[in-house]
């Protein structure tokens, strides 16, 4: 009688190949965006220099830099704003419960008014912001 025991020494090469295979494709294969990390400062209760923050609180009501606007002033202010600037950025910060189609609105007339690169800052405002 023969001995029918498998020879799995062919089989256990061919895993470890594989297995050589997906160590060396899978750091190629990741994949993601690349993210600008805004720098931070020590104090966080103003806004840095020549920073330009538009914010949308929860009644529609826009803000520059803490200046209160009409909503149908917003375009010919950021132009005239980001016309003479070099840096073509814009922070948007709204409240996180205004409906999204208001975000992107605002985001839209950022942009015809000549606004490069846009940020949003998400966030819940209290009663001391409002």
């Amino acid at each position: 009688m023969a001995n029918a025991e498998p020879n799995v020494v062919p089989l256990c090469d061919v895993l470890l190949v594989l297995l050589i295979i997906f160590m060396v494709i899978t750091p190629m294969v990741q994949k993601g965006i690349d993210v600008k990390l805004p720098e931070t400062t020590a104090d966080t209760g103003s806004t840095p220099q020549g920073l330009i923050v538009l914010t949308l609180k929860k009644d529609l009501s826009v803000l520059i830099n803490q200046e209160a606007i009409e909503m149908n002033m917003l375009l010919n202010r950021l132009r005239t704003i980001y016309e003479a600037r070099q840096d073509k950025t814009i922070f948007v910060r709204a409240d996180a419960k205004v409906p999204y189609a208001n975000v992107i609105d605002i985001i839209d007339i950022a942009k015809g008014a000549g606004v490069d690169v846009t940020g949003i800052i998400p966030e819940y405002f209290t009663e001391i912001d409002m």
